[in-house]
């Protein structure tokens, strides 16, 4: 049973908040993908299609694809709705959308740079949250990725209501539930960020893998010192990341019809030493692949 190969990127701005310094490592450091989130500490959202449009026209003259956008979409309170508090990384106020709907907006943008998916989240975490209450947002952003062929992954992050592994299985199973008889749209993909689970306490469990893994097309990479209660550099950490990874591609292999290629995206969250981070992160994932015996393309 071959395991899925996975597709290396990095985050731009987990390097440096400039351009030239994304594009620069990518050379430096034989990588083919980077996945868009800022340039110059602004959000991709917040900026004008125009505007958007120079920066991918810089990215592709360098050689490079941009997977993913990295969107802050939902990443901030729902309607009504307040937070329980806590840092938010890289926050982003809807109202700095330039256009009327941030939802479009943001698939415009994605459609922009070629992206295929576009990252999102789960509102800021409130009281009393359901998974029934992102049913309808996710229904439009479902329909949203039918028009425009790109899937949406729903990353699991700390301060919104699907932070762990666990709550992100709760809710695929609750929606899936929700469109019985019906298939879920498969254009809706859950992000697994073990990193995240690991930073709340609360590791993955092989019922919450299994449950997530045959839809799995991209994941996000980070590590953990969990005493120092602090982000390090993949591999310099407590989270056994052969050990994750090879239950995670193992069981998105076992799927009826197993998806090939996992997108694998370094998002160091090390400020401190960004460049430097993300350099240690990708040779650490090149080596942990192969002693796993995965192929890193």
């Amino acid at each position: 049973m071959p395991l899925p190969r996975l597709a290396l990127a990095v985050i731009g701005d987990e390097i440096g908040p400039s351009l030239d310094e994304m594009i620069s490592f990518c050379a430096e450091h034989e990588v083919r993908r980077l996945d868009m989130r800022t340039v110059d500490g602004r959000n991709l959202l917040g900026l004008s299609l125009e505007e958007g449009g120079a920066i991918a026209r810089r990215i592709e003259q360098a050689g490079l694809t941009v997977p993913t956008f990295v969107s802050p979409l939902l990443k901030w309170p729902a309607p009504g709705k307040g937070s329980e508090g806590g840092k938010v990384d890289f926050a982003f106020d809807p109202a700095d959308c330039p256009a009327d709907d941030p939802l479009v907006h943001a698939f415009d943008m994605a459609t922009v740079f070629g992206a295929d998916k576009i990252r999102v989240f789960s509102h800021l975490r409130y009281p009393g949250y359901k998974p029934a209450d992102l049913f309808g947002r996710f229904e439009r952003m479902a329909d949203l990725a039918l028009t425009y062929s790109i899937n949406v992954e729903i990353e699991n992050e700390p301060v919104c209501n699907i932070g762990s592994i666990g709550e992100l299985a709760d809710f695929f199973t609750a929606m899936e539930e929700e469109v019985a008889p019906n298939s879920l749209p498969d254009q809706l993909r859950p992000l697994v960020d073990i990193g995240n689970a690991w930073a709340m306490g609360v590791p993955p469990t092989d019922a919450e893998i299994a449950s997530l893994a045959p839809r799995v097309d991209l994941i996000h990479l980070k590590d953990r010192d969990i005493p120092g209660k602090r982000t390090v550099p993949l591999g310099d950490g407590d989270v056994p990341w052969a050990a994750e990874l090879t239950r995670l591609l193992t069981e998105a292999a076992k799927a009826p019809t197993p998806i090939r290629q996992i997108h694998a995206s370094i998002e160091t969250h090390c400020p401190q030493d960004a460049r430097n981070a993300t350099a240690r992160s990708v040779a650490a994932l090149r080596r942990i692949a192969a002693e796993i015996g995965v192929e890193v393309v």
